[in-house]
């Protein structure tokens, strides 16, 4: 869906850059020509993303998706630069623009494309927490603003005649396609470096063991990750040396079914330790 939508906009675009002579509507044309190289960057990662855990790979290939966000990112940069140098070039040199009327029409159809697209592609991201869909929905959500934009930039340079209006609002865009980039890079960057669970999830979590202390337990070593739409939790339970293992055993997974309760996707990962053995408390501060 994204392939096509982002082969659509970018022959409507070129197709309104064509008529009008606008390098605001050029600006817009190749940010789209970079949401393409994105959406099939996007497939190929989800592709790699969705593969099983193997021999060589034993927590999956969930990372493959920052790979992409960061991939986008990168080329989102090389697109703002282009924009930026083209609209720096034309605002030393002005020039009138043509068929204005048409240009505007094409770019509004090609932006209802793109909102469509995005907002189908931002439900998705939420329902399956894909950084990769998330990020070609943004990016897309963006392209939208960014035709908008134009389109009301464009139209004030046809009712004012100031002509060097135009390469001033495709330096805009040019600026606003940066920002998107460097949050695309920053995010894939986080992921990659194995960023914690949100600090709501974190505090939630550090409750349910809290409720817990006391009983003969206690818990440190306390760590969450998120890789791609998997989300660990590691801890270290501390239980009485004098239990059975078959009760440190039962007293673990009656926690984490626990916070499965409210946390079904979190695989959690638990290391118990006797709470009278000095040794338990080396690796606290984990």
């Amino acid at each position: 869906m994204a392939v096509g939508a982002a082969v659509a906009t970018i022959t409507l675009k070129t197709w309104a850059w064509w008529v009008t002579g606008s390098v605001g509507l050029l600006s817009d044309a190749a940010e789209s020509v970079v949401n393409l190289v994105a959406a099939v960057v996007a497939l190929i990662a989800l592709k790699v993303a969705s593969k099983p855990a193997d021999k060589n790979h034993h927590f999956g290939h969930s990372k493959a998706e920052y790979l992409s966000a960061a991939v986008e990112g990168i080329m989102i940069f090389v697109a703002a630069a282009v924009i930026i140098v083209l609209a720096i070039q034309r605002l030393m040199a002005p020039q009138g623009l043509t068929e204005v009327g048409l240009g505007l029409l094409i770019s509004m159809v090609a932006a209802a494309v793109n909102g469509v697209v995005a907002v189908i592609l931002l439900r998705a991201a939420r329902t399956y927490r894909s950084i990769t869909l998330k990020a070609d929905g943004q990016h897309l959500m963006t392209d939208l603003w960014t035709t908008v934009g134009v389109v009301v930039g464009v139209f004030l340079v046809w009712a004012t005649g100031w002509n060097w209006l135009d390469p001033v609002v495709a330096i805009g865009v040019g600026i606003n396609i940066l920002w998107t980039g460097y949050r695309l890079i920053k995010e894939s960057t986080e992921g990659l470096m194995d960023i914690s669970l949100p600090k709501e999830d974190n505090a939630r979590l550090r409750e349910i063991l809290a409720s817990h202390a006391g009983e003969g337990m206690d818990f440190h070593a306390i760590r969450t990750r998120e890789s791609g739409a998997k989300q660990f939790m590691e801890m270290h339970m501390l239980v009485p040396g004098a239990w059975t293992v078959q009760e440190g055993h039962d007293a673990m997974e009656d926690l984490i079914d626990e916070i499965n309760a409210e946390f079904p996707d979190l695989r959690v990962t638990g290391h118990l330790e006797p709470i009278e053995d000095p040794r338990s408390y080396e690796d606290m501060h984990l």
